[in-house]
């Protein structure tokens, strides 16, 4: 068969040369890249026969022996036809034995690929092409995950590469040549083995067949920097951590709680660059089996080594989307919830309205809460209740926006005089001195939490001109339903007590910690029996699954403070004042320049 042909059958893609005792090898074939689309063996022989028949036409040798010639076709089309049939035979046997092969590969390297599932279970996989789920929602794209693509859509790619060559983005030996979560500088050291790997979580064989839960292992050298890392902590002096940096530089948990330290110092360009860091490094201890964009790998937050995945990619959403790259963030925030949906462990539903919105990713926004409400009642946060009214507002739909602005205000009345204050709006005398609009969640401190949460991140949102007197015409289509003693109101004010009574779940703690922003705080009373607010793992889970020993909860401070970033300072350099870590920040930007020369 020609080249020609043998490139049509294979996609377009040139094959090789091969010498003629290759050529007689069926396992040079690459039949794992012929194309999907459906394509007739036979049709490309005919094509062959077509230009056998169109040589024939040509002029011939008038001193040709004719019957020779005829002997030759007969020959030739014979062995077209043998061919044909072997070629079509190879390709049958090649696929079922490359398929078998494979199979057989992944088991007996990484085990089977989904520990407790059968091969029937295997063909019935949520993820499986052609089916649909609420998990695909989850489901993460590669190309959105670099915010230079979004920042070159938003100023040009001229200035976006200038940007790039300022902070010399390019790899260089010792990195991987391509990751997919963050971009790999140049100025920062090779990272050889880190001692992080990961594996199938067999613990979780039998959770779910759909998914495979995988674990993060720390290798005795990980172990022993890990319980140094510990220790310095303990000992609340901000060198101890910059001196393990130093010598390891791909230690996670240390380059966290460095990223808070810079921040601390208010260098968010360095604590940006320690986060992509950490973040360098779990990504390249991923299992071969660990894909981000499937939505079906799932990790055990309970597992402490686990939980840096979890904060680490919280913390770079969040420094992406202050780069105004809310498409990127999004794209993060969907890749964290889809390790955990179900437990959520860093509330990640409280921020994915947020830069669904500023994405402009209306569309999706409303079949994630349409899919996820039944099982995680999504709709009932008031995060969710006022994001999703202004979905629909903005695709259009204004009849069923205003349906739900009103049950919004009418759930969560407080959020509307929060947001009126925050946006500056001056509203008229029946809504400002309204007894509906006083003090509704006074006596619920958890839902007084929830509701300063959204209008300190969301409130720019409702800035827009056009937003205002669709939300005048709604407010008052409420106190009407309110002056007219509607029913619906009372139960409103039950679902709320109901719904919000006690103590504010770990997950919402943590994700507020987490977040740093100054108008939302936790105070040392919310926390005190929780465990410790260490950066690099706040707040663990009761039921923690732990391979190494916590500090003493003697050794750290438990002076009162109402700011989440405080309560870092006061865990980890308690009587340490600032002086202290500028100089230890200053000896690590004293190594970095000292190996950039290098």
């Amino acid at each position: 068969m020609s080249t020609r042909y043998m490139k049509k059958v294979y996609g377009g893609v040139a094959l090789p040369e091969k010498d003629s005792e290759s050529e007689n090898e069926p396992e040079n074939l690459i039949v794992r890249d012929v194309k999907s689309k459906t394509f007739n063996l036979f049709d490309v022989l005919n094509q062959n026969s077509e230009t056998a028949e169109k040589e024939s036409e040509e002029p011939q040798d008038v001193e040709e022996d004719t019957n020779d010639e005829v002997k030759r076709k007969k020959r030739k089309k014979r062995r077209r036809k043998v061919d044909g049939v072997k070629a079509q035979q190879t390709v049958d046997h090649m696929e079922v034995e490359a398929t078998d092969e494979i199979e057989r590969s992944i088991r007996e390297v990484f085990g089977d690929p989904l520990p407790g599932c059968s091969s029937q279970d295997m063909n019935n996989l949520q993820w499986m092409e052609g089916q649909s789920s609420k998990e695909d929602t989850l489901l993460v794209q590669h190309k959105h995950l670099n915010p230079y693509n979004e920042l070159k859509r938003i100023f040009g790619s001229k200035t976006v590469q200038a940007e790039q060559n300022n902070r010399r983005n390019r790899p260089r030996s010792g990195h991987l040549k391509k990751t997919w979560l963050v971009s790999v500088r140049d100025n920062w050291p090779p990272i050889n083995k880190s001692g992080l790997s990961m594996s199938m979580d067999q613990t979780m064989a039998a959770a779910d067949c759909n998914f495979q839960y995988f674990v993060y292992e720390h290798d005795p050298s990980y172990r022993q920097v890990q319980l140094k890392f510990l220790e310095a902590v303990e000992s609340l002096n901000p060198e101890n951590i910059v001196n393990i940096i130093n010598a390891h530089s791909y230690h996670v948990d240390a380059l966290l709680q460095l990223a808070e330290l810079c921040e601390l110092n208010e260098d968010l360009a360095m604590a940006a660059e320690f986060t992509e860091r950490a973040l360098y490094c779990l990504e390249c201890a991923f299992h071969p089996l660990f894909n981000v964009t499937n939505g079906v790998c799932r990790l055990d937050y309970k597992k402490q080594q686990n939980r840096a995945l979890f904060i680490t990619l919280f913390k770079h959403l969040n420094f992406v989307g202050g780069r105004a790259c809310y498409r990127t963030s999004l794209e993060f925030c969907k890749l964290l919830l889809s390790l955990d949906p179900e437990g959520d462990p860093l509330a990640a539903v409280l921020i994915i309205d947020y830069y669904a919105l500023r994405a402009k990713e209306y569309e999706w926004f409303i079949e994630f809460c349409d899919l996820w409400d039944s099982t995680t009642r999504l709709t009932q946060l008031p995060n969710i209740a006022y994001s999703l009214a202004l979905a629909h507002f903005h695709l259009g739909n204004e009849t069923w926006a205003s349906r739900l602005l009103r049950d919004a205000v009418l759930m969560f009345p407080e959020v509307l005089m929060l947001l009126l204050d925050k946006c500056s709006i001056q509203t008229d005398e029946k809504v400002r001195n309204h007894e509906y609009f006083k003090n509704k969640t006074s006596n619920i401190p958890a839902l007084e939490k929830l509701e300063q949460l959204y209008v300190a991140r969301n409130f720019r949102l409702w800035k827009e001109a056009d937003l205002l007197p669709w939300l005048r015409e709604n407010v008052h289509a409420v106190l009407n339903r309110v002056d007219s003693k509607d029913v619906y109101i009372k139960h409103c004010e039950q679902k709320r007590i109901r719904h919000y009574h006690g103590k504010l779940p770990k997950n919402i703690l943590r994700h507020i910690i987490l977040s740093d922003i100054k108008d939302v705080t936790v105070n040392i009373q919310e926390v005190q029996n929780d465990g410790s607010v260490l950066s690099h793992d706040p707040l663990p889970p009761t039921d923690s699954i732990d391979i190494y020993k916590r500090p003493s909860a003697t050794t750290r401070s438990t002076r009162s403070t109402s700011n989440a970033l405080s309560l870092f300072i006061s865990s980890l350099v308690s009587n340490v004042n600032e002086e202290t870590v500028v100089l230890a920040l200053d000896g690590l930007n004293l190594v970095y320049d000292n190996n950039e020369q290098t």
